[in-house]
């Protein structure tokens, strides 16, 4: 009976040391439930944060990564849940911890220096706090650290020169705080991967420091307004990249502005509200009396001719070197010019962007660095010979792609039907011999007397060649029918995708589908910006020149078409060689308001602008966002259940800090998931759809920020 009871109790022990082993945490969940414990009604929020748990990676707002063959906690993200309470130091001792996101939340006190402990980690994202202290001095100890964003709070210290050990610094972000004092030189020549910087909306003072100019790295907006800065504004601001736009709105600066480098690229928003600023753009001249004091030092301690020992004057040596240096760089001026012309003619027919990247190219490759002052688009496979083909102008098909070869008598017998009229012309579908589809556009029947000013520019738009705009594959001239014969896009256009087409329900499109098409559009238009010498503008941009394939990939269409209904006429023919051949849609219901347009489009006579298609492009995205119709909102408002204006609307719910839930696409709802990433792609929206031209970004860094997003 004893052996027996002392089997059992054997047998007990076991499997109460099995279950508290197997139950227990991981010395990173316990770490986590401090976090927990400083967190006002922490078990409500967190209620699965058990400690009888077995796996902290299955918590709310934890990620974890198998190392060395255990699963470690790398990353915290917990933003936007209205938490308040403080930063628990013991985060510290997270030996693997990458990633940490607070972001608007309420938690409060200083950030505890022992966090930075935790020697893994790269991205610190504290922005819309409540925050207060200083910044720590040991932020810079974290060797990977890339991302710092304290932005939104109260913290109060001086820049601390410690920053410069941020070797890997990407983002500096520490906007609307209370930092004050001047900024130490020194800081930024160390930061060689800052892409970020923005100071704005502190209390700091003295002169902007000198060696932000070897920010080489840096792209988007140099954000230092609403400060206290004085002085001039040094000119090394110049050698940043031609990218980089300034914002130092709202300082104490004075003197004229410089005149060389990426100055030349800043609009006049950029130097606003500093009185004493004057020159261009502003529309402030510099008088003699606003000329610095170093300048007029400089005037006086050279002259380039001085008395002698015996009173006459004479070339004084100083003089001498001048002319010499002068001569020198004549000569090598000269040198560049010829490199150039060489190059120029070997290497650029048009704007080549053919290099690795996303923007470009058949690849998706990147924007031009720089691209070609002179000549065309992509050399390709175009021949310019091609231009000259049916010169008479006398009922010539050309095809201006090597790679598409089509008669006028296939075109003819091809069966065909009406696709849709606008004021560009009617575009029929056009299925030839060869069972290929195309898209045929018939425009004006005007213009004989301009066929080299047509072929010309049919000749540009056909050599812009990417994966997102529409390929333009031949043209027909006679003198009573122009056709332009592009691809033919199969699966509709983002209004019925988005919205429903003839009676039809719209398609369910994913987050991962919608951001891919916001992606395509962005790459398509920074394309069409950035990589031609004539930085061309589509001016139209909206749902309805979307195409889509059947992956949903999108292409801007009607590139390019103002110009040639401008040379051809706006009278589609109803004769001519074609006019029996494909049919006429005689009846079109009026066009709607284009709600797309830029405000300051509505009411300008002017040419368009790239900033337009920008502003464009943004309510395209809150519509892709939100699934709001701004083109149907133009209808009856007191019956549309459309938002009356997009943009508006968008903005109101943004300044009132309504609810994400409130904002999205319901059906996007369900793809939780996505929360991060659809926030982003707002902000980028907003900042699109901003009121004033100036202070919208351009599409290439638009295309940069979405390509970040990450579905």
């Amino acid at each position: 009976m004893i052996k027996h009871s002392v089997f059992l109790y054997i047998i007990v022990l076991i499997h109460l040391h099995n279950f508290l082993f197997a139950n227990s945490l991981s010395s990173d969940g316990l770490t986590l439930l401090s976090l927990k414990s400083a967190i006002d009604n922490g078990n409500t929020i967190f209620s699965d944060w058990n400690e009888k748990g077995s796996d902290a990676c299955n918590w709310t707002g934890i990620s974890c990564s198998n190392i060395s063959g255990e699963s470690h906690v790398v990353g915290i993200s917990i933003s936007g849940m209205n938490i308040s309470g403080y930063i628990p130091s013991e985060l510290g001792s997270l030996a693997y911890l990458r990633r940490i996101n607070f972001g608007g939340n309420n938690f409060y006190g200083s950030v505890p220096d022992q966090l930075f402990n935790a020697t893994s980690l790269h991205s610190i994202i504290l922005r819309s706090n409540n925050l207060s202290g200083s910044l720590p001095p040991g932020i810079c100890s974290l060797p990977m650290l890339q991302k710092l964003d304290l932005s939104n709070n109260r913290i109060s210290s001086s820049l601390p020169k410690e920053l410069r050990k941020c070797r890997k610094l990407q983002q500096l972000i520490l906007s609307r705080n209370e930092f004050s004092g001047e900024i130490p030189a020194g800081i930024f020549p160390e930061l060689a991967s800052l892409v970020q910087l923005d100071l704005s909306e502190n209390n700091f003072t003295g002169k902007i420091p000198e060696d932000i100019g070897e920010l080489k790295s840096l792209s988007g907006t140099l954000n230092m307004s609403f400060n206290n800065f004085s002085g001039n504004i040094p000119k090394s601001l110049g050698n940043l990249p031609f990218t980089v736009n300034f914002d130092l709105r709202s300082n104490e600066l004075n003197g004229e502005i410089p005149k060389t480098g990426s100055f030349l690229n800043q609009g006049q928003k950029a130097f606003s509200n500093n009185p004493y600023l004057c020159g261009f753009p502003l529309r402030k001249t510099c008088d003699d009396n606003s000329i610095s004091a170093e300048n007029s030092l400089g005037d006086q301690s050279f002259s380039p001719w001085k008395d002698d020992e015996n009173g006459e004057k004479g070339v004084s040596f100083g003089l001498i070197v001048l002319i010499s240096l002068a001569d020198a760089v004549g000569v090598a001026f000269i040198g560049l010019v010829i490199v150039f012309v060489y190059w120029k003619k070997r290497n650029c027919h048009g704007c080549s962007c053919t290099r690795n990247g996303k923007l470009g190219g058949t690849e998706r490759n990147s924007v031009c660095s720089f691209p070609c002052i002179f000549g065309g688009f992509s050399s390709g496979s175009d021949s310019e010979a091609e231009s000259e083909k049916g010169g008479g102008g006398e009922g010539d098909l050309v095809a201006i792609d090597k790679g598409f070869s089509i008669e006028l008598d296939e075109l003819l017998r091809a069966s065909a039907y009406v696709l849709g009229k606008s004021r560009l012309g009617i575009v029929y579908k056009a299925v030839l011999g060869s069972g290929v589809p195309v898209a045929v556009r018939r425009l004006g029947e005007g213009g004989e007397e301009r066929h080299k000013e047509f072929v010309a520019e049919i000749q540009s738009i056909g050599r812009v060649k990417h994966p997102n705009v529409v390929k333009l594959r031949a043209y027909y001239w006679a003198p009573d029918e122009k056709l332009v014969i592009s691809d033919f896009i199969c699966n509709g256009n983002l209004v019925s995708a988005l919205h429903g087409r003839y009676g039809q329900p719209s398609l369910s499109l994913s987050w991962p589908t919608r951001l891919r098409i916001a992606k395509g559009i962005a790459r398509g238009l920074a394309y069409l910006h950035e990589c031609s010498p004539r930085k061309f503008v589509h001016g139209n941009i909206k749902p309805s020149n979307i195409l889509l394939d059947n992956e949903f990939q999108p292409y801007i269409s009607d590139f390019g078409l103002n110009r040639l209904i401008e040379i051809t006429g706006n009278n589609p023919s109803t004769g001519g060689l074609i006019g029996g051949a494909f049919p006429y849609m005689k009846t079109l219901n009026s066009e709607q308001a284009n709600n797309y347009r830029a405000p300051e489009a509505r009411f300008s006579s002017n040419k368009p602008t790239q900033k337009w298609d920008v502003y464009s492009f943004g309510v395209v995205l809150l519509e892709l966002l939100t699934g709001k119709s701004s083109e149907l909102s133009s209808a009856a408002a007191s019956t549309s259940a459309e938002v009356l204006n997009l943009v508006r609307w968008a903005k109101k719910g943004s300044d009132d800090e309504s609810p994400l839930t409130d904002m999205v696409d319901p059906s996007l709802l369900k793809e939780l998931h996505a929360k991060k990433e659809v926030l982003a792609v707002f902000h980028i929206a907003l900042a699109c759809t901003d009121e004033d031209p100036e202070i919208r970004p351009r599409m290439k860094m638009v295309s940069e920020n979405l390509e970040k997003v990450r579905p």
